[in-house]
């Protein structure tokens, strides 16, 4: 029900926004994840209790994955699953930064059937149903054409460039960027703001579950760090790194990518 539960998860996210921005990133609350898991904010917490309880009341045959919430394999057992991250990005909002995002999505037999990405403080959001193709702010959106690694400029940390994670050793020539928060990068590639974007550290579904959808849906590649599809609501969610570009780019990455390589990746 791709067509069905885009509005849903854009009213929820609109919702999430409203919640969030209630709190000053620099003065909410904040703990460390056990583990080295990362931060987690009062305000991560209060977005996750909201949307744990609208959408599963919405659509009661769901399953549900959340980065602030205590996984249930329950989900495995379910034909569609809420993917979600409360807020992505949560570092950059406990620094004051603007460059944060609600992330959800839906799945249906492991693929993203709708998604959205909203960053409040930008007002910017991004959106796409299954076959519907994917909007900003309402205004359909198309991948950049370019195919050329050395004029393409892509979003990547900094560690993804060490010579260890490319054949042969050799470096690509495209720009590198960066910008916080893992879906809205994936946005922005969506979007054409940037060429492409890699990172090849294994990564959270929920991370990057919505902009699978959204590239997808502008026109755009977005698959693992081998080039395989992305598959969802897996009994551990976590995915072997994301590449996503247009078509010609995404191979040219792609295919230049060291297949053994192990790290460094942050």
């Amino acid at each position: 029900m791709p067509a069905t539960d885009l509005p849903l998860l854009i009213d929820a996210a609109l919702e999430a926004g409203k919640i969030a921005t209630r709190y000053s990133g620099t003065t909410a609350q904040r703990w460390d994840k056990p583990g080295g898991a990362g931060p987690v904010t009062e305000a991560d917490l209060a977005v996750n209790a909201m949307l744990e309880q609208k959408l599963p009341a919405a659509r009661p045959g769901y399953g549900w994955l959340s980065e602030e919430t205590e996984d249930s394999q329950a989900r495995l057992t379910k034909d569609r699953v809420f993917i979600i991250d409360p807020i992505d990005g949560t570092r950059s909002f406990a620094e004051g930064s603007r460059t944060w995002a609600h992330s959800l999505a839906v799945t249906e037999g492991q693929e993203v059937t709708a998604a959205v990405i909203y960053l409040p403080r930008r007002d910017l959001l991004f959106a796409a149903a299954k076959g519907q193709g994917a909007t900003l702010n309402g205004t359909a959106i198309r991948v950049s054409g370019i195919d050329d690694l050395n004029s393409a400029e892509v979003l990547a940390a900094r560690p993804n460039m060490d010579a260890s994670h490319w054949r042969n050793g050799t470096i690509p020539g495209f720009q590198r960027n960066y910008r916080p928060s893992l879906a809205y990068r994936m946005a922005t590639v969506a979007q054409g703001r940037f060429d492409g974007m890699l990172t090849l550290r294994p990564s959270w579904e929920w991370d990057i579950a919505a902009g699978d959808l959204i590239i997808r849906e502008a026109g755009g590649v977005c698959s693992d760090r081998m080039g395989g599809p992305l598959r969802f609501n897996n009994p551990h969610p976590r995915l072997n790194g994301v590449v996503a570009a247009g078509a010609a780019l995404h191979s040219r990455i792609t295919n230049m990518l060291e297949p053994e390589s192990t790290g460094p990746w942050s």
